[in-house]
């Protein structure tokens, strides 16, 4: 390796980690009257209540829905050896709001009450949805060998699964309110219970993408040279595909449906992380968590007192840095 590539390398890692901790600090001290630095004064303790309670657990779980995402859309994108590959798109967000949208109509207790609980057993609903959603995706694309047929059965999962939620929020008005909130996409309510659910998912599925990083580069030549390198596909495709359901399934859980981060993220340290995936897993999660974490912040500052859904503002960055991107590719 060049030490110009490790140079690249150790610069773009160093840009995301000023951005993390710029966003970290605009987090705690952005809040409904604007910004206020967290180390100003507080003889009532009022800011310490706020900081610990509501701010911080905030901007923690804003990090960590987006490391989740980026680590998922890096993963898709190796696994299917397709740049445009990310976890919605596959049908496992799709699949994940439908299992939830059934909790709710249902009306399990346990799950739909508060506490620690209720964060497992709705993350647990949605990776059961997740991976159904991803599975039938692949089913209907016959595997994972044509991108594009694997796009279009993604596209059409998506679809099928969406209206099948949508049907189930008609039935039950309570469900409805929920499942709104979910739709948009949202950190307001994030607190210390689902930051230590996500924080368990991330700490669980990155050592093992990670230690699956060589298998998605022998994948990017192509499964005949995968398999002369005596790669086990069946396992490693199962045990990836479960990886990105589990990541994807834990941050739309706590979150709701946030567009694009999966997608972009990977996109944006691929000109520096290169092509081995030992790297770009890291740089992925790094800056998926980075990105979120500005989404949040901007969320709360640009029409304060109020907030906008997080998600409907990343879908508007994101789809507006995709068209950029296409017009440079094509000029």
């Amino acid at each position: 390796m060049s030490s110009g590539h490790a140079t690249a390398r150790w610069g773009g890692l160093s840009i995301i980690l000023a951005l993390t901790i710029s966003m970290a600090v605009l987090g705690l001290g952005t809040g409904s009257i604007g910004w206020q630095a967290p180390w100003a004064p507080d003889p009532d303790g009022m800011l310490a209540g706020i900081l610990w309670d509501i701010r911080a657990p905030r901007t923690l779980g804003a990090w960590l829905v987006g490391a989740l995402l980026g680590l998922a859309g890096a993963i898709a994108q190796g696994l299917f050896r397709n740049p445009l590959a990310e976890p919605y798109l596959l049908g496992s967000a799709a699949g994940a709001a439908l299992c939830m949208a059934v909790v709710l109509t249902l009306g399990v207790p346990w799950l739909a009450s508060q506490g620690w609980w209720a964060r497992v057993g709705l993350t647990g609903a949605a990776f059961v949805g997740s991976v159904g959603g991803v599975m039938l995706t692949l089913l209907m694309s016959r595997g994972a060998a044509h991108t594009m047929r694997l796009l279009l059965a993604g596209v059409v999962v998506g679809v099928v699964l969406g209206a099948m939620t949508q049907l189930l929020m008609v039935w039950s008005a309570e469900a409805w309110r929920v499942m709104q909130a979910f739709m948009l996409g949202s950190t307001a309510l994030l607190g210390w219970q689902a930051c230590g659910v996500m924080a368990a998912v991330l700490l669980l599925a990155w050592p093992v993408a990670q230690s699956l990083a060589k298998v998605l580069d022998a994948l990017s030549l192509g499964e005949d040279t995968a398999r002369t390198l005596g790669i086990p596909l069946g396992l490693t495709r199962a045990v990836l595909v479960a990886i990105l359901a589990l990541a994807t399934a834990a941050a739309v859980a706590q979150a709701g449906l946030i567009a694009f981060v999966g997608l972009v993220a990977p996109h944006l340290v691929r000109p520096w992380a290169g092509a081995r995936h030992a790297h770009m897993l890291v740089a992925a999660t790094a800056m998926g968590g980075g990105l979120m974490m500005a989404a949040d912040v901007l969320a709360r500052w640009l029409i304060a007192p109020q907030e906008l859904p997080v998600g409907v503002l990343t879908a508007v960055l994101g789809g507006v840095y995709l068209l950029v991107l296409l017009h440079r590719r094509r000029a």
